[in-house]
């Protein structure tokens, strides 16, 4: 009976030992650690919003694929092509980051508290302000309280539709709106110059992207009511990549490179820029 007792014990503990060995094993590679080891990194950025991230025939182009490349450069990516850009949409950005799809998302991926128990976010890398599109020849929609009755463009995963149906905006207005949905802001823009729906409501950089494609037929209403901030995305957890990431922000804000492509990609829509970095919200 000993020796079997012994024998039950000496294999449990060597069950216990390779348990413990593979823990090890399975140890997580942070972000950080990836490109500093030379490998490639997956960024999601978007593909349909012009100025900030859009899907050309030469590639993906816009402030956030600029802002992603300049922050991968400072955390040990030295060759472009050790990035890979995959179409983050507002809906899967969570997901993404959860099963290992992309490494980070910089996408108009604003920090909010509903947000930070799934995500740990680096930044902010600028903040901005939530706006109206409308068509070009209407003027009956000013403001926030001028959605009452009218049809809202609600994009799938996005918060700002809700920001106004729901009052979680700075004047506290809830308003009755009938909202449309959508895919994501470029089928917006279509149902709107289509008629399918009266106004877009979102960031004003994206709006700003696409009031200096569409020209004359769309036009921002300039009514803001929130303030956003754009966060980098990163699986909960990794606050080493996180600091990494503010040290890079700060970094693009002090040798001149935020505003610089600030200038490069919204110069035309007279879109103004706080030349000063923005606070970290705090790696968590």
């Amino acid at each position: 009976m000993r020796v079997r007792h012994f024998g039950v014990t000496a294999a449990a503990l060597a069950v216990a030992t390779m348990s413990v060995s593979g823990c090890a094993a399975k140890k997580s590679t942070t972000v950080v650690d990836k490109a500093k080891d030379g490998k490639k990194i997956v960024i999601g950025v978007k593909y349909d919003q012009p100025g900030l991230g859009l899907k050309t025939s030469s590639g993906v182009e816009g402030f956030d694929v600029d802002v992603a490349k300049y922050i991968a450069k400072k955390l040990g990516v030295k060759d472009d092509k050790k990035i890979e850009f995959k179409e983050a949409r507002s809906a899967n950005r969570e997901t993404f980051l959860q099963n290992g799809t992309v490494d980070m998302v910089i996408a108009t991926y604003s920090i909010t508290d509903a947000r930070k128990p799934k995500v740990t976010f680096g930044g902010p890398y600028v903040v901005t302000h939530q706006d109206l599109m409308v068509r070009g020849n209407d003027s009956s929609i000013t403001s926030v309280q001028s959605l009452k009755g009218k049809k809202l463009c609600a994009v799938s995963g996005s918060n700002s539709w809700k920001n106004v149906t729901e009052g979680t905006n700075k004047l506290n207005a809830k308003v009755a709106a009938t909202t449309v949905p959508a895919q994501g802001y470029l089928e917006c823009i279509t149902k709107l110059k289509g008629g399918s729906v009266d106004a877009v409501s979102t960031d004003a950089t994206i709006l700003a992207g696409f009031a200096t494609r569409e020209g004359s037929a769309v036009k921002v209403v300039n009514a803001p009511f929130t303030d956003e901030k754009y966060g980098v995305g990163l699986k909960k957890g990794d606050t080493k990549t996180c600091n990494a990431v503010n040290d890079a922000i700060k970094s693009m804000y002090s040798d001149g490179t935020a505003k610089q492509l600030w200038e490069k990609w919204f110069a035309k829509a007279n879109l103004p820029i706080d030349a000063t970095a923005p606070s970290p919200e705090g790696c968590s």
